[in-house]
């Protein structure tokens, strides 16, 4: 199989998926879409759906317990059509994981993503079962050079194991946040509250890769939650955020303005 790496969505309907992607769709593959709730994995079911008939299609959804937005799962259900929807956990999460190894996650050393995130959704995925597999992850082009670099196709030697054939897919990588909140206009949705409240990211209410807007945010609308890592911060000697050029290290509070 041959990699994608420039997959162009920009005409929404009538764009079709690859050739390889439309070959797996008709030999039965299982597509299994990484929903986590955000404006995101919303816009990539609405995609996949198009092509991908209902019995093909799954869903897996990463609960990270408390530091994850109130009605995640909620939203997945009211969004999607009744397919199976698996909800898997890590055995620890992620304020467990900061106070154990005494260190925030930083945009280089993501174990939030490897271990609460990938880890269990690919354990999930292997236990259901399935022989033909597609992976639908929600990465895009525009939100980092890292990720217009990433394949948006291509066979996962690592998962292809024990009689599995099992290929990642990255459906709307070449959408811009416009034309994903225009995909989920057009379906008749809304996407989670959490951005009309002011939020630009999903998942993690406190994430290592937000900015300054968005933290700020996240205290004013969970300040029970951020009371928890400001006390991180205090209890590890560490900051949450990396150093930055323009104003060094700072802690939460100095970021948000907003005391604990």
């Amino acid at each position: 199989m041959t990699s994608q790496n420039s997959f162009d969505f920009m005409q929404l309907d009538t764009a079709k998926p690859p050739q390889e992607v439309l070959d797996l769709i008709a030999r039965g593959a299982a597509f299994v879409i990484n929903h986590s709730g955000g404006k995101d994995s919303q816009a990539m079911y609405l995609m996949v759906r198009k092509y991908v008939p209902a019995a093909q299609i799954v869903l897996v959804h990463a609960d990270l317990g408390e530091v994850e937005w109130a009605g995640a799962v909620q939203h997945i259900k009211s969004t999607t059509a009744g397919e199976p929807l698996h909800i898997c956990r890590a055995r620890r999460n992620l304020l467990e994981m900061i106070a154990e190894r005494g260190m925030f996650p930083s945009p280089s050393q993501r174990q939030c993503t490897s271990d609460l995130k990938r880890g269990p959704i690919e354990k999930t995925i292997r236990h259901l079962g399935v022989k033909l597999i597609v992976n639908c992850m929600g990465m895009r082009a525009q939100e980092s050079s890292g990720r217009s670099k990433l394949a948006t196709f291509k066979l996962s030697e690592r998962n292809s194991k024990a009689g599995r054939e099992w290929y990642d897919w990255l459906p709307i990588h070449a959408m811009t946040t416009d034309q994903v909140f225009s995909e989920i206009a057009a379906a008749g949705q809304q996407p989670h509250w959490i951005y009309a409240a002011g939020m630009s990211r999903f998942s993690c209410c406190f994430c290592v890769m937000s900015n300054q807007a968005d933290l700020t945010t996240a205290a004013r609308l969970n300040p029970s939650l951020y009371r928890k890592y400001v006390d991180l911060e205090k209890s590890t000697g560490q900051v949450m955020m990396m150093p930055s050029k323009t104003h060094g290290r700072r802690t939460l509070e100095q970021i948000t303005g907003i005391a604990a």
